[in-house]
């Protein structure tokens, strides 16, 4: 047996429980507790692994034995009662058909022999199903073990510290263990599943976590259950993976009350072999179970999902309004650049003043000629330029008649319009000075070309 193996050779301690959780009442004291070395594999002897092996045998037998005592008792529930010995047996029998389908009741059949109780295992039974769960896949030495408590979760998680220390008086109280809760779920009927793990410190300076089986089998104590019952425990579920043996075992074997044909059929129409395994499902209490645990499940996806979707709304927000600050500072960097460009371009103006004209400036200035004269052809960019400015007048004139039709220009080709437009704003404020000039010139020479003439004319005469 591994609980004596596991808490031997410790000092006992009591504890006790009130009505909440930590509080003090009936001192109950333990015989075995989980500290002084743990030494979980050095107290087993030969002759106890003998011992159990014969005991293990002579159990199945008897099992076995009492098993077909079973199936006898039930077929002569079924068929043949012999119990008052004229017609009536035969209603008997059909009463007890009709119990063995429903999976309660009492078959009589002998005076003799006790009546048989009718189970939903039986073979009999109709109300059968088979559905499928998910394969554990956490490993024994993970330490992991469920606690089903009968208190909602909210009383849990406000007395989780509480909790915690009771469980470790449990324990008893041992300073090298600490009582570690991995998670708390909900479940259906008020009630509420605790996931913990105990870690065992060592002297060295070592730890490790004890073993989920070793936890289950210590829990489920008949003096641990019924002290624990006071906080509101009522069972304990160790979920380890299952070895490929293990599986196969189970898949092979049909349980009690299922038809083994349902059975194969249930292992053919497996969705996801590697990861669901199938599970029988015995009268309405456990349709009803299943179907409030899937919709407790389906509540919390939902509000995961809509955490996730408040998630993704608040990422959506950010990335709009980092979208536009991207935009803000692009723009401003252009302007930066344009603005630095003409910094260097009046420094270079200051740096090359007095100096004649080099052969790559020479160059430079060529190209950019050939440029304006590729941008000034009448068929090149100018055309294009003019026949978008006279489509511009078109849209604009239909506009006029019709208000609600828009039209959008590309930015871009905007821009090498307004540039162009501005370019010949510039050239023709030039034209114009250039004019003006030669009209002050002109005026000068008509007042310098009067004045000779009154000066000669003052010296003929």
């Amino acid at each position: 047996d591994a609980l004596p193996i596991l808490f031997a050779g410790t000092q006992n301690k009591g504890f006790g429980f009130g009505s909440g959780f930590g509080g003090t009442g009936t001192s109950t004291g333990l015989g075995t507790t989980l500290g002084g070395g743990l030494g979980f594999s050095g107290f087993s002897t030969q002759p106890q692994q003998q011992q159990q092996q014969a005991g293990g045998l002579l159990g199945q037998l008897s099992g076995q034995h009492a098993q077909s005592n079973q199936l006898i008792n039930t077929a002569s529930a079924l068929s043949a009662p012999t119990l008052l010995g004229d017609e009536r047996d035969a209603i008997l029998a059909k009463w007890n058909q009709l119990q063995a389908f429903w999976g309660t009741g009492k078959g009589y059949f002998n005076n003799n022999i006790p009546p048989v109780d009718f189970t939903q295992e039986n073979p009999f039974c109709r109300f059968k199903a088979v559905g499928y769960s998910c394969i554990p896949n956490d490993k024994d030495e993970d330490g992991l073990l469920v606690l089903l408590f009968n208190k909602k979760e909210a009383d849990i998680r406000t007395h989780q510290q509480q909790l915690v220390e009771s469980l470790h008086r449990v324990l008893g109280g041992n300073q090298t263990l600490a009582v570690n809760v991995e998670g708390v779920r909900t479940m259906p009927d008020d009630q509420t599943e605790v996931i913990i793990y105990v870690v065992e410190r060592s002297a060295n300076g070592t730890s490790r976590r004890i073993p989920s089986t070793t936890l289950h089998s210590f829990f489920e104590q008949a003096n641990i259950k019924n002290a624990l019952q006071q906080i509101g425990f009522t069972t304990s579920m160790s979920r380890t993976e299952l070895s490929p043996a293990q599986i196969k075992q189970l898949l092979q074997n049909p349980p009690a009350g299922v038809d083994p044909i349902i059975w194969e059929q249930a292992k053919v129409d497996n969705p996801d072999p590697e990861k669901l395994i199938p599970v029988p499902m015995v009268g309405f209490r456990e349709l009803l179970r299943r179907l409030k645990v899937q919709d407790q499940m389906t509540k919390q996806h939902q509000t995961r999902l809509d955490i996730i979707s408040e998630d993704i709304s608040e990422l959506q927000k950010n990335q709009a309004t980092t979208m536009a600050k991207i935009a803000q500072y692009k723009r401003k960097l252009m302007d930066l650049s344009h603005r630095v460009l003409l910094v260097l371009i009046k420094q270079e103006i200051q740096r090359k003043s007095g100096y004649a004209i080099q052969a790559d400036e020479e160059q430079l200035r060529v190209q950019l000629d050939t440029i304006q004269s590729e941008l000034n052809a009448p068929t090149q960019f100018k055309g294009r330029l003019n026949e978008l400015m006279s489509q511009i007048r078109m849209q604009n004139h239909f506009g006029a008649v019709r208000s609600e039709e828009r039209y959008y220009v590309d930015a871009d080709l905007l821009r090498e319009i307004k540039q162009h437009l501005k370019h010949q704003q510039e050239g023709l404020s030039h034209l114009i000075s250039i004019i003006k000039d030669d009209l002050e010139d002109i005026k000068l020479a008509e007042q310098g070309l009067n004045e000779t003439v009154h000066i000669r004319g003052g010296i003929f005469s």
